[in-house]
């Protein structure tokens, strides 16, 4: 792509404006920063936050491509919807992003580092996503040092309420979705399923024929309140994925090997709230169970053949405590036992390979408001694994408004840190010696709002240093701590909405992530985060009721592997689309991916989606 295209693209997006959900407004609720439900404009950190509002205008199928609208987050897909999927927060690495559901870890103990794939998370019944950029392990421990990204299912509603969908587009893409909620008595809950089928693209580039993707999903959460200050939290998530790939390594590019990935959360909590609602408190039990089976069908001791289990089983105190109207503390105990196991019959190993550990964690968070519209915030953690030891970490960060939120300072010091896994500490070619990764790092930024809100800039500038940190050593043919990074750069927000039918937004990012380790690849760029990104998204409703939108996704160069031999031209996409609603309970919309049909790679080899297309009907009652 002609470079000069694309930065002169950056530059205009930049100038120009971009998603309302990710500038967040001052006085949202966010949890990610501290826990449990605190102001926006006391948290110190940079979050954005993704409504139910963003989820249905933009008519994505997958958590990864709204996360690509959040800024600093780059998103690298192997292939079609389904494929393995990869977040890059601020820089980091996949392994450095937590991810939670409804609050529960998800990240595969089973897999070589712990990474997410976000390839078998679509929306669903999903209604909410925060992503808090930079670390915050003093809250949220091991694997929070690029960022946290915690995704809230459906929640109950006070009156009964039914919200359906179904979806029909290219690549015989098919999907619906319902969900119910509602309240009777000392009873509120929320349930529902989904559905999603597509007989996607050729995962490899050089292929022919097409790798699909199936998936089925349900949700479920049930508040029993005994009293006004007493009551039972009950949370359940499932979601079963079959995909197909293509092998890279085999002399053909049309394979087919299939993974099926099977997820499940549970999670039973007791929530007590004394002292006129200061102190509040919950002890809760959760656990997090992931089993991947991978096999290619006709293909006799295929390496595509494995089978991968992942448990986590997590016991937690918590509590919040408003001391005085100034003065306030979050901190919590927690104790996790981690298992996995693995299994490859072409590797000739007899049995599984097993590993197990646990961690006991204690953790405090101080909240001074000493000032009016100043809030300092300070927290400390202490981890001891059972495999290495112990591992304390600090935070701090504060943030100022001098005119009740028109204004908002905002800055952060923390440390963050990720556990060696039990795949780089136990399994064949693991290394029980290895420390943690660990990352130290600054961010501040302002927020100003014009016009009584309807202009709002965002600026952001990071810096994030990280040490020991794990890759597989091939002198030593196992795991070491001898990689070095750095990440830096800003990001910058605009949102501006002339009228209350019309909003026009946009976002750019530079993220300057480098390879650190002494050796022949220091001071390069790390594999697959583009420099520049930058969005552009307007939005209007017509007289009529018609929704009509539009968003351009810039995404600058990268390269491929560490040496940086391997280019990934940048590329320019257009979606479009459109929603129309028949009554009130009624709504028809659609949408036009890659309008232009833009040819382009994110993963040297990989596929991307060329135009596509897709209608559907929405309900609510």
């Amino acid at each position: 792509m002609n470079k000069l295209y694309l930065k002169t693209g950056v530059a205009v997006a930049a100038l120009c404006l971009f998603p309302n959900a990710a500038l967040a407004q001052n006085d949202d609720i966010v949890v990610t920063a501290t826990g449990t439900e605190t102001p926006r404009s006391e948290i110190g950190q940079a979050i954005s936050v993704i409504g139910t509002e963003q989820l249905e205008r933009e008519q994505s199928a997958t958590i990864g491509d709204i996360l690509a609208s959040v800024p600093g987050v780059a998103v690298a897909r192997l292939g079609g919807v389904g494929t393995q999927s990869s977040v890059f927060i601020r820089g980091g690495s996949s392994s450095q992003t937590l991810v939670l559901i409804d609050g529960v870890r998800i990240n595969d103990p089973s897999s070589p580092n712990a990474a997410f794939d976000f390839g078998a998370l679509l929306t669903g019944n999903i209604d909410r996503v925060e992503v808090l950029r930079g670390p915050n392990s003093v809250i949220w421990g091991s694997q929070a040092i690029g960022g946290v990204v915690n995704v809230r299912n459906a929640v109950p509603s006070e009156g009964f309420a039914v919200n359906a969908m179904a979806e029909y587009g290219s690549y015989d893409t098919a999907q619906a979705r319902a969900n119910i909620s509602g309240k009777s008595g000392i009873f509120s809950g929320s349930f529902g399923g989904g559905y999603y089928h597509t007989n996607g693209v050729s995962a490899l580039s050089a292929g022919t024929e097409r790798d699909g993707y199936e998936n089925i999903s349900l949700n479920g959460k049930l508040d029993i309140a005994f009293t006004d200050a007493l009551s039972l939290d009950l949370r359940g998530y499932y979601n079963n994925g079959k995909v197909e790939f293509d092998d890279p390594f085999a002399f053909s590019p049309d394979t087919f090997p299939t993974t099926r990935n099977e997820q499940f959360i549970g999670y039973a909590g007791l929530k007590s709230s004394l002292l006129d609602d200061r102190l509040k408190q919950r002890i809760s039990y959760s656990r997090t169970e992931i089993d991947r089976k991978g096999e290619e069908p006709g293909v006799a001791f295929s390496f595509n053949e494995n089978r991968l289990k992942g448990k986590i089983d997590r016991f937690e105190y918590f509590a919040s405590f408003d001391m005085i109207d100034a003065v306030s503390l979050v901190a919590g105990l927690e104790h996790e036992r981690n298992s996995a196991s693995s299994f490859f019959p072409a590797g000739g190993g007899a049995g599984p390979n097993v590993g197990k550990f646990e961690v006991t964690s204690g953790f405090g968070q101080l909240s001074v408001r000493p000032l009016p519209g100043l809030t300092v915030t300070g927290g400390v953690r202490h981890d001891d694994y059972s495999q290495h030891g112990g591992q304390t970490t600090i935070g701090a960060n504060f943030a100022f408004t001098p005119n009740e939120g028109k204004t908002v300072f905002r800055g952060t010091i923390a440390e963050g840190f990720r556990a060696p896994t039990l795949t780089e500490a136990f399994m064949p070619g693991g290394n029980m010696a290895l420390n943690p990764e660990t990352s130290n790092s600054f961010d501040l930024g302002v927020e100003q709002s014009f016009l009584d809100g309807r202009i709002k800039l965002s600026a952001t500038y990071f810096d994030i240093k990280s040490s020991d940190t794990i890759v597989y050593s091939f002198a030593t043919n196992q795991s070491e701590n001898v990689a070095r990074t750095r990440s830096n750069g800003v990001e910058i927000e605009l949102a501006i909405r002339p009228t209350d039918k019309l909003s026009i937004n946009a976002q750019y990012s530079h993220v300057d992530a480098t390879d650190r380790t002494p050796g022949f690849t220091f001071g390069n760029e790390l594999a697959r985060r583009p420099q520049d990104m930058g969005r552009f998204a307007i939005d209007w409703e017509t007289p009529i009721g018609l929704s009509i939108g539009s968003t351009m996704i810039l995404r600058g160069d990268s390269f491929d592997n560490s040496f940086n031999t391997s280019r990934l031209d940048g590329a320019v996409t257009t979606n479009l689309r459109a929603a129309y609603p028949v009554n009130d309970a009624l709504e028809i919309f659609g949408r036009v991916e890659n309008l232009f049909d833009t040819d382009y790679q994110v993963a040297r080899g990989y596929n991307t989606l060329g135009r596509n297309a897709y209608i559907g009907i929405r309900a609510k009652y």
